[in-house]
């Protein structure tokens, strides 16, 4: 018997959604960390995010390969979350590298974490506005 890798949605959006809640998780922890201490990351810390956002992003691809829409071709919502998630990776390399004002870092961490919840609900409604869409 041969298995489609479509047979394995269900399995590979469940391990896109748990990397969604460990990339946040991880992106507020190493904010907060950087906002009220100053200091730099436990290892770890700098390593374990990247890994999930590659695994995040790879699980990404592959669902959007198996649903057949693409970002700039045939989908407006996925347009809207990659636009989103440049928005996202600007704003936390301006606060894990930017300014050392505790203020700015704690705005910019703000912002970032809102371009995050505007992209899970675009994911969600599957419209561009995500949460900005009248219903």
């Amino acid at each position: 018997m041969t298995e489609h890798l479509a047979d394995w949605y269900l399995q590979i959006r469940m391990v896109h959604v748990a990397c969604v809640a460990t990339s946040i998780t991880l992106f507020v922890v190493r904010g907060s960390w950087i906002v009220l201490s100053g200091r730099g990351l436990w290892r770890w810390l700098r390593v374990a995010p990247h890994i999930v956002d590659t695994l995040l992003l790879a699980s990404g691809l592959t669902l959007a390969f198996l649903i057949q829409q693409y970002p700039f071709y045939n989908s407006d919502w996925l347009t809207a979350k990659v636009i989103g998630l440049v928005v996202y990776i600007g704003l936390g390399v301006t606060l894990f590298r930017g300014p050392r004002s505790r203020a700015v870092r704690a705005m910019v961490g703000l912002m970032a974490v809102l371009v995050f919840a505007y992209i899970v609900s675009v994911a969600l409604s599957k419209q561009p506005l995500g949460l900005f869409a009248s219903y």
